[in-house]
């Protein structure tokens, strides 16, 4: 893993923020790019959110890029573009809790912190059989106390670190790797035979589905893209004008893009269907080639050239529907 044994906080700090609720194999390829393009704080500090979204593309959550540029940027004001040793002022940062303050505290300045990521919290769970529920208030309690109590002083790095990559490689979520692990004849749910209902987990809600219906509207080999906003879910990406449907997505369209983008337009063929799957929905978008009449000033609005669409970052629904036009 590039990140491990790397002399520069900075590298450690991007790794956790990286790794969280994402594979080990999809991050590295993403760190090793991301760490030529910005190597330092400072240099993130001072990139634009552009490039730092355009950077992130494909790895999701992207509040975690934009809380990484947000904090580069207080780091290097405030701290002089170092993280700092101070545990409250590194807790301030936005996007760092205390699992990463742990981790960067224990891993990069050799700080005796517990943490407590994913992995740690499944093999944890493993080990001492908890049955309560992991992702409740009592359970996080129950796992930091477990983390801290059994730290070993002056190694919490080495130790924090060997537990999350056991988490990644062999105390894995389905099918654990059991009679491989260093740990199997410590641990209780092995002893128990319930280390596959570790850790305990409250039943997830029905993720509701929802339909959209999006214009594709080029114009003398440039297309218009509309770009969200800065807060909430894909903030700052670009995106086809599209919006949500009740019924029938090709009558539905014309109206839903005068309603969100003052757009008038005519509906041509059919693009394709995009499906994705988000951690709390599901969506399905309808796209369609459109003609338009003169597009309002919108400061959301931006024509661009078909041929510079890989330039602006996009989620995975709106890439899939661009590499169908560019086709």
């Amino acid at each position: 893993m590039p990140w491990r044994d790397h002399p520069d906080p900075y590298a450690v700090w991007v790794s956790e923020i990286m790794l969280q609720q994402t594979r080990v194999e999809t991050v590295i390829p993403y760190f090793e790019k991301w760490m030529k393009l910005f190597p330092n704080i400072k240099a993130l500090a001072n990139a634009s959110e552009h490039d730092v979204l355009n950077a992130w593309e494909g790895l999701g959550y992207y509040s975690r890029a934009r809380n990484l540029h947000k904090a580069a940027k207080i780091v290097t004001s405030k701290f002089n573009g170092e993280l700092p040793r101070d545990l409250t002022d590194l807790r301030s940062l936005p996007g760092i809790g205390r699992y990463t303050v742990g981790a960067i505290a224990s891993i990069s300045f050799g700080m005796d912190e517990p943490t407590l990521d994913g992995n740690l919290r499944r093999v944890f769970a493993r080990l001492f059989d908890v049955d309560v529920f992991a992702d409740s208030p009592v359970g996080e309690k129950i796992l930091w106390e477990l983390a801290a109590q059994n730290l070993p002083k002056g190694q919490a790095g080495d130790y924090n670190q060997a537990l999350m990559d056991l988490g990644a490689t062999i105390c894995v979520p389905k099918n654990p790797r059991c009679l491989i692990c260093p740990l199997m004849e410590i641990c209780e749910a092995r002893k128990n035979g319930t280390q596959e209902l570790r850790p305990v987990l409250k039943p997830k809600k029905l993720a509701p589905h929802y339909v959209h219906a999006a214009g594709v509207i080029i114009n003398r080999g440039r297309v218009l893209l509309a770009q969200r906003p800065a807060d909430g879910l894909l903030g700052g990406m670009w995106e086809f004008p599209n919006g949500r449907v009740v019924e029938n997505p090709a009558k539905e369209l014309t109206k839903v893009l005068n309603a969100a983008y003052r757009l008038k337009v005519k509906r041509k063929e059919a693009v394709g269907v995009v499906q994705h799957a988000y951690t709390h929905f599901k969506v399905t978008v309808h796209a369609y080639l459109c003609e338009s009449a003169p597009i309002p000033k919108n400061k959301n609005l931006k024509w661009v050239r078909l041929i510079e669409l890989d330039d602006y970052p996009m989620g995975k629904v709106d890439r899939q529907i661009a590499e169908m036009i560019k086709k």
